[in-house]
């Protein structure tokens, strides 16, 4: 290899490749960057790292700087972009050569992507990259998946630059294919579910307490030293204390109450149902977001079924307290689906995900890190064809003693008008699950009567159907 050829080569230096790039730079990598934009490239080359970044304007020139094999990494909005820069990027590469998809892609692309590839002798990842700027640049949780041997060609640059817990580096070799980016998907869609039901938190404690943001603020901030300890409530702590300079009131009360997406909580929820696998807590949290965009009906349907003030008459201290154990449960809730729609995916497409590994790259680095991770970790640890998180006993223990809790927050916010419906969904799904009995007979005596469906008895092999009239 020359010495200036550089190992790695980042196509979009937006806020997201350069602080990887940067990264890479600061742990001894000499890496390159091309942009079109070229004032993107010339706040590359104007920042300050310990090691060797080169910025590019010219793709030809960019490429001709890879050491090989060379490994190319995309980090440019998901869609046509990313095939864009792919049909650019590809007569330049030779046989062997490696090129990375660190953005949100639709598994199915990715898919695609990599069978055209195949063809051409490339090599094609899909992976995910958590953790936003900070994390970009201080260190995010990553999850590649593609070939294992060309993985082997940038595995120390990614255990380099990758968050750190306990030492160990928040990467793994995902799986095969598409599966990099499919985890990642799942990812953002427990993460949708926890943002809702933190969200319908703040709710209860700001209509139905009546708290002031300091208040607030202290909760989330001993809440955040305990058993809930993770990045989000972190975050939404230091939210429920921010005033802009010169300001008494709190930043979060000025800011509209109509959420963006970017798609990939409606991707879970879309794969979830191809799967016929329940995800409820993720799918409320996408509809919810979905709703908030309906401002005008919602000023509408408030000016016609007023609320009268939505105080809850209960003891404020205790009720925090289930607030506290109603959060946790709904939060393990969140994790569980998505867990569970891993493992199903796992079988389906062939991906042999390790989901104690995934647990433990997921601890740093990421939005959804939390304490709680470590008992997923320790849960499929000890049994990695556990079938369904909740069924983990000492999971299980500490759902019964949240159970209390979580019943009064939705029966007490349902009384008195409050939308919590992540909240309600996950009980719902919670007490659907541990029913060995489900009235879903009823539904095939119903499917039965109205289209000829048939059914299954219990105790007798065999398919039924009855004329359920007589004429």
């Amino acid at each position: 290899m020359q010495g200036d050829q550089y190992v790695l080569g980042m196509v979009g230096l937006g806020v997201m490749g350069r602080n990887l790039l940067l990264n890479m730079a600061d742990h001894g990598f000499k890496v390159a960057g091309y942009d079109k934009d070229a004032s993107k490239v010339e706040a590359l080359r104007n920042e300050k790292v310990k090691g060797e970044v080169k910025g590019f304007t010219s793709l030809q020139e960019f490429i001709g700087s890879l050491s090989k094999p060379r490994a190319v990494m995309l980090l440019v909005p998901a869609g046509k972009i990313v095939d864009s820069a792919i049909a650019e990027i590809t007569p330049l590469l030779d046989k062997g050569d490696l090129i990375i998809d660190g953005g949100n892609s639709h598994f199915m692309d990715t898919n695609r992507r990599a069978e055209e590839l195949e063809a051409k002798g490339l090599h094609f990842f899909g992976m995910g990259v958590s953790g936003g700027e900070e994390g970009a640049r201080n260190g995010p949780s990553m999850m590649p998946g593609g070939d294992p041997n060309a993985y082997k060609v940038v595995q120390p640059i990614f255990e380099a630059i990758a968050a750190k817990v306990n030492g160990d580096p928040c990467v793994t070799y995902i799986g095969p294919g598409s599966s990099g980016n499919f985890v990642k998907t799942v990812h953002n869609g427990i993460e949708y579910a926890i943002m809702q039901l933190i969200a319908e938190t703040y709710e209860v404690m700001r209509k139905g307490l009546g708290l002031s943001g300091e208040q607030m603020h202290s909760t989330f901030r001993t809440w955040n030293e305990g058993r809930l300890q993770s990045f989000l409530i972190e975050i939404t702590r230091d939210i429920f204390a921010y005033k802009e300079p010169g300001s008494a009131q709190l930043l979060l009360d000025s800011i509209k109450d109509e959420a963006k997406s970017k798609g990939t909580g409606k991707w879970t929820s879309q794969v979830a149902m191809d799967l016929q696998l329940p995800i409820t807590a993720i799918d409320t949290a996408v509809s919810m977001r979905d709703l908030s965009k309906y401002k005008a009906i919602r000023t509408q349907a408030a000016r016609l079924y007023t609320d009268n003030g939505l105080k809850l008459s209960v003891d404020q201290a205790k009720f925090i307290q289930s607030l506290e154990e109603a959060l946790y449960f709904t939060t393990v809730i969140a994790y569980a689906q998505g867990m569970h729609l891993l493992s199903q995916a796992s079988k389906e497409y062939g991906y042999n995900l390790q989901l104690a590994n995934i647990a433990l790259i997921w601890r740093g680095g990421c939005i959804i890190r939390s304490t709680f991770l470590q008992s997923i970790h320790n849960a499929y640890k000890k049994d990695n064809t556990l079938p369904h998180l909740l069924l983990d006993a000492d999971i299980a223990a500490q759902m019964k003693g949240a159970l209390a809790g979580m019943r009064q927050v939705v029966s007490t916010a349902a009384a008195t008008g409050i939308s919590v419906p992540a909240f309600a969904a996950s009980l719902s799904y919670f007490d659907a699950l541990r029913s060995e009995h489900m009235p879903s007979n009823l539904i095939q005596a119903q499917r039965d009567f109205f289209g000829a469906h048939t059914y299954e008895l219990i105790g007798k092999e065999g398919v039924f159907h009855t004329q359920w009239t007589k004429k």
